[in-house]
């Protein structure tokens, strides 16, 4: 598969706010409000901008909701004409995600080499500063009853959960870090929400620029669990463990700087997680929301 090399680690500095920013011309920028108020622009005519224009440009589409009115033809076009560092970009300067907000996901891992037949379905309500988050899983999805809670200010390396279903186990303490913790899951529970892919994608693409690869390899428009986003599908040269995946694809949110669906593929070819976040909402929680004696809760 042919790549295009053009970057370089400084551009990921920049990125990184390490470095000064383009500085626009007076022209490009009168270009841009008058684009903000025409959504419906030739991609032709915003990949001709400077990359601060054209993030400027898709953030405004994507808030006004103008973005997730394109086809997918329209969306396809625009998405190969951007800049290398507009995604990047566009991701990095955010936000990604809300403060306090309320999400459903559906996820899949590869555990002890098993591709689990059923999807885990979630309710998570995460808050920040401090880090507190309750997670469910729900009746049709894999591991149903489960819940767990996890707050920093009380026990910044623990989480309370139990297993749910018709046994409803008493409630355990465990490490983040235990056998238990990661009996479903590679990640830790404070891995959950649509910050860390996020955050993952900008720390993959350093090490993306020191091999000579930031354009994706394919950019299409998938719909995954019935969530529409641009996928960039990114393949790396040696794979495991220099980098998180041998191949990965990241589909962004239409209406925010974020990233809605990731899959993840390992030196075989195999798919090894997927992640679909199906509504991401913000919201405002009270202590009792990470409470295990919340009354609506099985603890």
């Amino acid at each position: 598969m042919n790549r295009r090399t053009f970057v370089t680690n400084a551009a990921w500095l920049t990125i990184a706010g390490c470095m000064s920013p383009w500085i626009a011309h007076g022209e490009a920028i009168a270009e841009t409000m008058a684009v903000a108020a025409a959504p419906d622009v030739l991609p032709a005519q915003v990949g001709r901008w400077p990359v601060d224009q054209q993030v400027r440009w898709l953030r405004h589409a994507a808030q006004t909701g103008a973005l997730e009115k394109l086809d997918d033809a329209q969306l396809l076009a625009l998405f190969q004409s951007f800049d290398p560092l507009t995604v990047p970009r566009y991701i990095q300067e955010g936000p990604n995600g809300y403060p306090s907000y309320e999400f459903t996901m559906r996820r899949q891992e590869r555990i002890r080499g098993i591709w689990p037949s059923r999807a885990d379905h979630m309710l998570v309500r995460l808050t920040r500063e401090p880090l507190r988050i309750y997670a469910k899983w729900l009746p049709d999805g894999a591991h149903s009853g489960q819940e767990i809670i996890y707050d920093e200010s009380r026990r910044r390396d623990q989480m309370v959960g139990h297993l749910g279903g018709v046994l409803n186990v008493m409630p355990l303490w465990v490490s983040l870090n235990g056998a238990l913790a990661h009996a479903q899951s590679h990640h830790q529970v404070r891995d959950l929400g649509t910050e860390f892919i996020a955050s993952q994608f900008l720390a993959e693409g350093k090490k993306f620029a020191e091999s000579g690869i930031m354009r994706p390899d394919q950019i299409d428009v998938k719909t995954l669990d019935g969530v529409r986003v641009v996928a960039f599908t990114y393949e790396t040269p040696t794979g495991q463990p220099a980098y998180y995946a041998k191949k990965e694809t990241l589909g962004l949110d239409l209406r925010h700087p974020w990233f809605q669906t990731a899959e993840s593929y390992d030196n075989e070819g195999r798919l090894f997680e997927k992640i679909v976040f199906e509504t991401v909402t913000p919201k405002t929680f009270d202590d009792s929301t990470f409470d295990p004696k919340n009354p609506a809760y099985k603890f």
